[in-house]
């Protein structure tokens, strides 16, 4: 067996960490571009925190999932501006536009030269100037991966910026962050978690390091799940949620992904669909397909047995089977109000398309099993169904 393991140079997890992150700013630079989402909860408090540690600041707000001339624009700020560090402060859209932009400060040329897909994927060569992340949602686990997720609007795709080079320097997971998150995205990020623990742990590029971090976070999401989304003031499962997207995060950056994931960027990049819920919808539907395949063409496999795993600490049952992890998903994605991609916009005409995409997607290199195209095409008739 072969791996490699590599993610943000430090990690701060706990309540009230946040508070900590002036302080930690001050070691990087002196001028920073804090990158916001649509929220900018918890800015006023952390640019108070800058001022009292003698850090400027200059904000950039990332409106919705970020593009890829958002970050040329953002980049072109921080260049202007003089800054040398980079915080981002939010969910996902903002944890990736920040690590793309400190990326780009470092590194000259069009960022096209160093996209997938529509770019030239040449590699970084200097690594990003400091950056910080800051995460306000659990569910991503952006603050330690490698890449950044890019819409281009043009070209009606998702694509990746994606580097070792682009580690933070520091990952800040304060649950306290989290508290005052509304039900409906509670529900879309947590269910982006409960994605990204089950595909590295089923994934061709499983290894021990993450298999450990899959089976701590899929318990401690089983558990907290239902409760963050029922009750936001619960701040026992708030912190369960904020641990278990953290080691997704670990996870997907270090074993990959799978078939959700492959359809995700597809849907995310034609659609305006947001990531989480796109990977909710799909999720049953992946399992229930990988699963079937399996058990055609590889019923000894590992696979199998891992499914298996998934689904005795999501049940909390000793004796389920494969199966039951595709209820349990169906269930939850019930009770939480997943709406299918047919919410979105997707019809039976984009099926070819997407499923095009998707079996081209570098996610897909993760799935444990081949899928023919007829199987993937089942998997996204049913998450429109």
């Amino acid at each position: 067996m072969r791996f490699e393991f590599a993610t943000a140079a430090r990690i701060l997890w706990g309540e009230g960490t946040a508070h900590e992150v002036a302080r930690a700013a001050h070691e990087f630079g002196r001028r920073a571009l804090v990158v916001t989402g649509r929220s900018r909860r918890h800015l006023t408090t952390l640019r108070t925190g800058l001022a009292a540690e003698g850090v400027a600041c200059v904000d950039l707000r990332v409106e919705g999932e970020p593009t890829v001339e958002g970050v040329k624009a953002g980049a072109e700020v921080a260049g202007a501006e003089g800054c040398d560090l980079v915080i981002g402060l939010g969910g996902g859209s903002a944890l990736d536009a920040g690590k793309a932009i400190a990326a780009l400060l470092t590194n000259p040329g069009d960022l096209l030269n160093y996209l997938e897909v529509i770019g030239n994927a040449q590699p970084l060569r200097a690594r990003g100037a400091p950056f910080i992340a800051v995460p306000t949602t659990a569910g991503t686990g952006a603050e330690v991966t490698r890449n950044a997720v890019l819409g281009s609007p043009a070209h009606r795709v998702k694509v990746s910026l994606r580097s070792p080079l682009m580690l933070a320097r520091l990952a800040v997971v304060d649950p306290q962050l989290t508290w005052d998150l509304p039900s409906e995205v509670t529900a879309s990020t947590g269910l982006d978690a409960l994605t990204q623990l089950i595909e590295p742990y089923v994934s061709n590029r499983a290894n021990p390091l993450t298999d450990g971090f899959c089976v701590e976070g899929l318990a401690r999401l089983s558990r907290a799940l239902r409760r963050a989304y029922r009750d936001g003031g619960d701040h026992e499962a708030r912190a369960d949620m904020s641990l278990a997207s953290l080691l997704s995060g670990l996870a997907l950056a270090n074993a990959g992904l799978g078939v959700v994931h492959g359809f995700a960027g597809p849907v995310g990049g034609m659609f305006p669909a947001p990531h989480g819920a796109v990977c909710a919808a799909l999720l049953p539907r992946g399992i229930e397909v990988n699963i079937r395949a399996l058990r055609q063409r590889d019923p000894a496999g590992e696979a199998l047995r891992r499914y298996e795993t998934v689904a005795r600490v999501l049940t909390g049952r000793p004796q389920a089977c494969a199966e039951d992890a595709v209820e349990w998903t169906r269930e939850i994605c019930r009770e939480l109000q997943v709406p299918s991609l047919r919410a979105y916009g997707v019809r039976e005409e984009d099926w070819p398309a997407l499923t095009s995409k998707a079996a081209s997607a570098s996610s897909m290199k993760g799935n444990p099993i081949a899928l023919t195209s007829d199987e993937m095409g089942e998997v996204l008739a049913r998450a429109c169904g």
